[in-house]
Order: C-alpha cells, then sequence, then structure tokens
C-alpha cells in the first residue's frame, strides 16, 4: 500500500501528467477522484494548512460555477469558499498529492517530484512532448 494519495481529475492533463510521474517513482498511489468523492470539510481544510495556501489560491477560476457565483469579487470568507467547493469539486483546482514528504497542489505537475519519496525510474514526457525526466531519472531543468 502507497503512502501517496493524489486528488484526481482524469479529464486533466496536469492530473495526468502527475499521476503518471508518482507511477515512474514505482508507487501505484491511492486516487481519489475528488469530483465523485469530494473531501470532507475537515480534509479540505487539512490539505489547505498542509499545503501552506490560501484557501483562494486552491479555488479554480476558469470553471463555469466560479464566474455564476461571482467568486471573482472578494465580499468571500474563507468558509464561505470552503463551503462553496465542497458543494461544487469543480471549483478545487487539481491535483493535489499528499505524500509522507508534504502536500502540493501540483500545477504544473513536475511540482510533485519534490515530494515523492522515490526517484524517478524512467524517461518521462508530459503528455504535450515536454521532456521532464532524462533517460538516467533526473529532472530536466
Amino acid at each position: 500500500m502507497s503512502d501517496i494519495t493524489i486528488y484526481h481529475n482524469p479529464a486533466c492533463g496536469t492530473s495526468r501528467n502527475t499521476l503518471e510521474m508518482i507511477r515512474n517513482s514505482g508507487e501505484e498511489p491511492a486516487i481519489i477522484y475528488y469530483l465523485d468523492t469530494p473531501p470532507t470539510r475537515d480534509e479540505l481544510i487539512k490539505l489547505i494548512v498542509d499545503m501552506g495556501i490560501t484557501v483562494r489560491a486552491l479555488l479554480r477560476n476558469n470553471v463555469e460555477p466560479y464566474e455564476q457565483l461571482g467568486l471573482g469579487e472578494d465580499p468571500f470568507t474563507d468558509d464561505q469558499l470552503i463551503e462553496l467547493m465542497l458543494q461544487h469539486p469543480i471549483l478545487i483546482n487539481r491535483p493535489i498529492v499528499v505524500t509522507p514528504l508534504g502536500t502540493r497542489l501540483c500545477r504544473p505537475s513536475e511540482l510533485v517530484l519534490d515530494i515523492l519519496p522515490g526517484r524517478q525510474q524512467s524517461a518521462f514526457s508530459k503528455e504535450d512532448g515536454e521532456r521532464v525526466i532524462d533517460e538516467s531519472g533526473k529532472r530536466v531543468n
């Protein structure tokens, strides 16, 4: 059983790339399809605290409910934003990865490399062709 968890949306290229980099380290993470199984309020708050980001930093702003709910304006408290994310999980930015080395919003996907306990086992390129890991398993750039 892996000590790694990914809050994943398989329709998202960044999320798919992140998952594959986890697998390229030899781990099979626990996958939480957060649109189907959203975190609880306590879980969401813990993720935000563990990532060291603001509630607003976890909010996706390029999805339909964002504009409909008027989230571009700033009269919302953190509690209100959390409640809206729980009601509309699509508003939660992704992927979020939890490992023994930390919790991170992996945008861009290669941020996952900073918290993976194992090294990359082979070369890896993102879906768009951008090379991230070379043949020796080392990060490019």
